[in-house]
């Protein structure tokens, strides 16, 4: 089943999941006020360690008076930096387990709700991802995604193919990548840590450099509701090297979460005062 939906996917996806293209690059996905400088940002995150960097470094404090329902663990910081009203959102701790609520279901989840109550001007989902050597990827790099699509929704009839594929374009950020000289890939999501040899087949079609756990859901959303996102992602682990995924994941969270918030830092100072079309 696997290698039909891989040929397919080869043969069909770049023509057909043109119409995604539009959360990158169309006009439509520019809100009315794309002439005046951004305002409000919108930071969604996975996990907590990844998101106090950002929280310490832009003195933000945690929203006491959740604009979130009650029942939720959703956190949400706030505050002013510079030009900029900024908000971080993280799914929280699982009420039963206690551990990061990543993956899809909460990203999306939360990305909804957080872009219905603050009204962003931009979203930039930042975290961690795995990375691949043969696609040139390195411990510590941040990636701008070019690209974002699903690698474990595998459904071969036509054209449902490619909708759980999902390619969509992230927002384009030439200047962004310029000034700061960050590196491109593709970005590819599933709801696993590990890869299994279908997922390994799909992120190989996929052309992706980085895989994570929630980037095409927030694209999709993102999409939907025509909010122009960006996705940083920085690498804690080489899945295609011989080290156990686990193992370089944790040694390597504390070094690579500081990367990522100086990234996160350096492009949210490069947005300030700057409208959409200037990215």
């Amino acid at each position: 089943m696997c290698s039909d939906v891989r040929e397919i996917q080869t043969e069909k996806q770049t023509a057909t999941m043109a119409p995604h293209g539009s959360n990158g690059g169309g006009e439509a996905m520019l809100p009315q006020s794309e002439k005046s400088p951004i305002s409000t940002i919108l930071i969604f995150i996975a996990m907590q360690n990844e998101a106090l960097p950002l929280v310490n470094k832009f003195q933000l404090k945690e929203d006491l008076n959740s604009v979130f329902p009650k029942e939720v663990p959703w956190v949400r910081y706030h505050g002013i930096y510079k030009d900029l009203n900024i908000n971080i959102t993280w799914p929280g701790k699982d009420l039963t387990l206690g551990v990061d609520s990543v993956g899809t279901i909460s990203a999306s989840l939360v990305s909804y709700a957080s872009i219905q109550a603050l009204q962003p001007d931009l979203i930039i989902n930042a975290g961690t991802a795995g990375g691949f050597k043969a696609k040139g990827a390195c411990i510590g790099d941040v990636f701008l995604a070019s690209y974002v699509s699903f690698h474990d929704r595998r459904n071969p009839l036509p054209r449902r193919d490619l909708y759980g594929i999902g390619m969509r374009q992230a927002f384009p950020t030439p200047n962004i990548l310029k000034e700061l000289n960050l590196k491109v890939g593709k970005l590819s999501t599933g709801n696993s840590l590990d890869m299994c040899k279908q997922d390994e087949a799909l992120i190989t079609a996929n052309d992706a450099t980085v895989k994570d756990m929630e980037g095409a859901s927030i694209a999709y959303v993102a999409e939907l509701l025509k909010v122009p996102a960006i996705f940083v992602k920085a690498v804690t682990d080489i899945v295609d090297g011989d080290k156990p995924t686990v193992e370089e994941f944790l040694q390597n969270l504390a070094e690579v979460t500081a990367s990522l918030g100086q990234a996160v830092s350096q492009i949210v100072d490069f947005i300030n005062g700057k409208c959409i079309s200037e990215l």
